[in-house]
């Protein structure tokens, strides 16, 4: 079958992208032929209809004026007639596209998730009546989640969003990243969803030391002999990684610096050691948040170093400097924070399962629906959180006291810490490998016969 996954864009960073990578090559693997169809290509070949373009500014006006502001247009009926005339558009060279392509199932990417794409939603939910081909809806997240489309300006955008985010037609088959997202696309639209989680490549060479990277410690001034904790995700508020510096304070505490002495991998940790945060993530909170954090660890007395502008998605050399890969990080941590109070899966902890390096994770809703029965072995900060006057999560004490504890356990003995990696690492692999893409992907009633067939 010929399969198109489509999306505002691909080729780049982000999840959606990223995930649409690992389905076009599982896909590949059983057999199909795949194409991207997208607003944009980024590193990827890919068809272009340039109204999906994540940042058209017809659809960014749209977008302002639906949930913001209403100021650009007279009244609400001109707005109507722009997404529709928009939406009509998009139908047309997406109708041309099946036919010229042949395409057999079109796999939409938050397309019928978000209200981003008002006009997108729309002219897909027409072409899928008018086409007759199968689609897959794949949602990663959905508008009932997002603040900002909670509220739209007209009654008539909300009407778009109950009748086209998603639709329920025969032809459409639904997939969604979790469970809570399955239970809430049946509750609010009768919808029933296949769970498909996000995956990783865990055949792939494991990262390590090489010529480019083995400077890196240097590089951001951690020494040798240094305890070096991660925060490889973005900075947002969301990621609560104030827990993270809390965490790190209790381990520096005197009860468990002077039982720190032999490190799991055979280096000293004299009184010339340091633990140093490293928080390798994109800067993408308030700027209120960003000094909360530094004002936090500063009257904590934990040393945070927010190295973002050393690490990029792959290397490169800018201005004479290396700029190293987050893969680089991973290998040249000790210990991986991912205190996240909510994910829409959890990208970040399958790599640093990969990575093999233990982890300090606060049981978020997804990860206890989803995750959690499968059997990691991490060091939990419990699924219970306050905010505080500032708006920074907290968790009873007790936890950080024992996240302090364990970790100082399993960084000071090798075989405990080659234990709790090697049993995370066969899980994931287990349950979220490329290879168990293929067995969700076979699963699906679509695909089931023609997996069948191979």
């Amino acid at each position: 079958m010929k399969i198109a996954l489509t999306h505002f864009r691909v080729g780049e960073t982000d999840g959606v992208s990223l995930e649409m990578e690992k389905w076009k090559l599982i896909f590949e693997r059983m057999g199909h032929e795949v194409v991207f169809l997208a607003g944009s290509e980024g590193l990827v070949d890919s068809y272009i209809i340039e109204e999906l373009h994540y940042k058209h500014p017809i659809n960014e006006r749209i977008v302002e004026n639906a949930y913001d502001n209403l100021k650009d247009y007279p009244d609400e009926d001109s707005l109507k007639k722009e997404i529709l005339d928009y939406a009509h558009t998009i139908e047309q060279k997406l109708l041309d596209f099946i036919q010229k392509e042949k395409i057999d199932i079109m796999i939409p990417n938050n397309i019928w998730s978000l209200g981003w794409g008002l006009s997108a939603g729309i002219a897909f939910t027409n072409a899928a009546k008018k086409s007759g081909i199968k689609f897959v809806a794949h949602h990663h997240d959905f508008h009932w989640e997002r603040e900002r489309y909670s509220k739209p300006t007209c009654g008539f955008v909300q009407d778009y969003l109950e009748e086209y985010f998603p639709p329920n037609l025969d032809n459409i088959t639904h997939v969604v990243i979790n469970q809570i997202a399955k239970k809430e696309l049946e509750e609010r639209k009768g919808i029933i969803a296949t769970v498909v989680p996000n995956v990783f490549n865990f055949e792939a060479e494991t990262w390590k030391v090489d010529d480019y990277n083995q400077d890196f410690r240097k590089s951001i001034d951690v020494g040798e002999n240094d305890i070096l904790v991660l925060q490889a995700t973005r900075i947002t508020e969301r990621k609560a990684i104030e827990l993270g510096i809390e965490v790190v304070s209790e381990m520096k505490s005197a009860i468990h610096l002077n039982k720190l002495k032999h490190l799991y991998n055979g280096k000293l940790f004299s009184e010339n050691s340091k633990i140093v945060y490293v928080l390798a993530g994109l800067p993408e909170s308030t700027p209120q948040y960003l000094q909360d954090l530094k004002n936090k660890a500063e009257s904590l007395g934990v040393d945070i170093r927010f190295v973002n502008d050393k690490i990029a998605h792959s290397r490169s050399i800018e201005k004479n400097e290396k700029v190293y890969s987050l893969w680089d990080a991973y290998v040249f941590s000790d210990l991986v924070t991912y205190p996240s109070i909510l994910e829409g899966w959890g990208n970040q902890l399958l790599e640093a399962v990969f990575a093999n390096k233990p982890m300090v994770v606060y049981e978020y809703p997804v990860y206890l629906t989803d995750i959690q029965d499968k059997g990691f072995s991490f060091i939990s900060l419990g699924a219970k959180h306050t905010t505080n006057d500032q708006g920074l999560v907290e968790v009873e004490n007790e936890k950080i006291i024992s996240a302090g504890a364990e970790a100082r356990n399993i960084l000071s003995d090798a075989k405990l810490y080659k234990d709790v990696t090697d049993i995370n690492f066969d899980i994931a692999k287990k349950y979220y490998s490329y290879e168990a893409l293929y067995v969700y992907l076979q699963h699906l009633s679509i695909f089931n016969k023609a997996a069948m067939q191979l």
